[in-house]
């Protein structure tokens, strides 16, 4: 009886083959906390890089340029970095949005004091 083709087996065909995979890291997924609550709002009022939709998702979308990356914020301070290919372009990606953050900050202590 023959045996199916989908058995999970190895043809005999490629017994020659040897398996040497090669990796690439083409993208890393970290998570970050800034321990503030962030006006998703007025970050994306002060920079186009930002978008915030909170009828189509809670958080607000910034997207990095160099490293290429993309930043998940969310009002509790929490960040989702995603795209970047080395824990220091996350690092770098996390301080672009310090840095903008840092921004919002300044500009709005400025219109108070109008």
């Amino acid at each position: 009886m023959p045996k199916p083709k989908n058995s999970g087996e190895i043809s005999l065909k490629y017994k020659h083959v040897k398996l040497k995979p090669t990796y690439e890291v083409v993208n890393i997924v970290a998570s970050a906390e800034l321990h503030a609550t962030l006006d998703l709002y007025g970050l994306a009022k002060i920079s186009r890089d930002v978008v915030y939709e909170p009828e189509q998702f809670p958080g607000a979308i910034f997207k990095i340029y160099d490293p290429k990356a993309a930043l998940l914020l969310f009002n509790s301070g929490k960040v989702i970095c995603t795209g970047a290919k080395t824990k220091a372009d996350v690092e770098r990606a996390v301080d672009q949005a310090i840095d903008l953050i840092k921004r919002y900050i300044k500009t709005a202590k400025t219109k108070n004091h109008r």
